[in-house]
């Protein structure tokens, strides 16, 4: 699977669930998910934690599709997954990098165009 639309859309088909319900769940507009799917948009970094809390899968997994079986904490009935030793940047891949890179400008983007009251944005 190539999107995290992709992703997204196996998780619903997996828990047997519709898309309505879904975005019912989670607080996203059926607009929203329609986005997500054609690429217009992409949820954003606490939809995209949610998602991932929601269905109890990796941040990694969710956003770049890997599978990583990494130790992970519970906390307050989250979960947060451990990249490596202390200190200890988790090796990414030049694709992955320009992905990272490309998510958090276009997130910037849409902040940006939505101080400047360009519309403004709606929720992801």
């Amino acid at each position: 699977m190539h999107s995290i639309y992709e992703r997204i859309e196996m998780l619903i088909r997996m828990k047997k669930m519709t898309k309505k319900r879904f975005c019912e769940q989670l607080g996203i507009s059926t607009g929203n998910l329609g986005d997500w799917k054609r690429g217009k948009s992409t949820p954003s970094t606490n939809k995209l934690i949610e998602i991932a809390a929601y269905f109890k899968v990796s941040l990694d997994w969710l956003m770049l599709g890997k599978d990583h079986s990494l130790p992970s904490v519970k906390e307050k009935a989250e979960d947060y997954v451990f990249s490596g030793e202390a200190g200890e940047r988790a090796a990414l891949t030049p694709d992955e990098e320009a992905f990272i890179r490309e998510y958090i400008a276009f997130t910037q983007y849409r902040k940006q165009k939505g101080k400047n009251g360009a519309g403004g944005e709606s929720e992801q």
